[in-house]
């Protein structure tokens, strides 16, 4: 209820200086001791910097205004609808990727969130380490799942795919979209999908983004899984690389979704 919406770090302020990898980050959180030990955290990392901190729901989506940000770490209990709110921060701020806190992870929620476009979901007992991990995966376009969540979201799409073939609606992509969905159940980056299709980075998210549209998904791990039950890239025309079998697929959507920390 005060005059200032959000706070900066005084003792960072702006540091021009920062290289392109600097990982730039919003805290928002009800408790001022959660806050603070973040950003001791997070001041021994030399590339990440927190640029705001909010504690409300409202002074976040002020702080995602305000300042640029790479990533906003986000306290599920700031709101009593965290899916919904999530759904809106992001709407608002789509150069942001969202890092979603929660006091103690459950499966609904946590599919929820993960459907609604969280980029990562931690607990609130996430270990120091395994947070910077989380922002430097998530910072890098790749989703962040602890392991119980990992088997939670892989349970849930195993269970999509037994649903009749009838309630599925048809899906279409295009010879070079399939080809983009085949490379990323293989687990490729964007910038070896580019060079193996013969495009740019950019072009490659731009088909990306359409594939996520026409099949209902919010991300590479989401693709990947639905590939899997619902054979999509399988049901195209043959195309270079050769498609995965479902087992390259399921370590590849696995690998997408730990971040890769084994």
């Amino acid at each position: 209820m005060g005059s200032t919406p959000v706070s900066v770090e005084q003792s960072e302020g702006l540091q021009p200086e920062d290289g392109k990898g600097t990982i730039r980050v919003i805290v928002a959180d009800s408790q001022a001791i959660f806050r603070a030990g973040l950003r001791k955290i997070f001041a021994l990392e030399d590339d990440v910097r927190v640029v705001g901190q909010a504690e409300t729901l409202a002074q976040t989506i002020a702080a995602i205004q305000k300042f640029s940000a790479d990533i906003l770490i986000f306290e599920a209990a700031l709101t009593p609808n965290p899916a919904d709110a999530v759904s809106d921060l992001l709407r608002q701020n789509v150069k942001s990727h969202l890092v979603v806190v929660l006091q103690e992870p459950d499966q609904e929620m946590t599919l929820e969130l993960f459907r609604r476009g969280a980029h990562g979901i931690v607990s609130r007992e996430v270990e120091p380490e395994m947070l910077v991990d989380c922002l430097r995966k998530v910072a890098q376009g790749e989703p962040w799942l602890e392991s119980r969540a990992i088997g939670w979201v892989l349970e849930a799409f195993r269970t999509q795919g037994l649903r009749p073939a009838g309630s599925r609606p048809k899906v279409q992509l295009t010879p070079k979209e399939s080809r983009i969905v085949s490379c990323v159940t293989q687990g490729m980056k964007n910038k070896e999908i580019a060079l193996r299709v013969g495009t740019t980075e950019q072009v490659v998210k731009n088909y990306l983004r359409k594939v996520y549209d026409k099949l209902g998904v919010a991300d590479r791990l989401e693709l990947a899984l639905y590939c899997l039950n619902h054979r999509v890239a399988q049901s195209e025309p043959p195309a270079k690389p050769a498609e995965p079998t479902n087992g390259a697929a399921t370590e590849a959507a696995a690998a997408a979704a730990s971040g890769s920390r084994s």
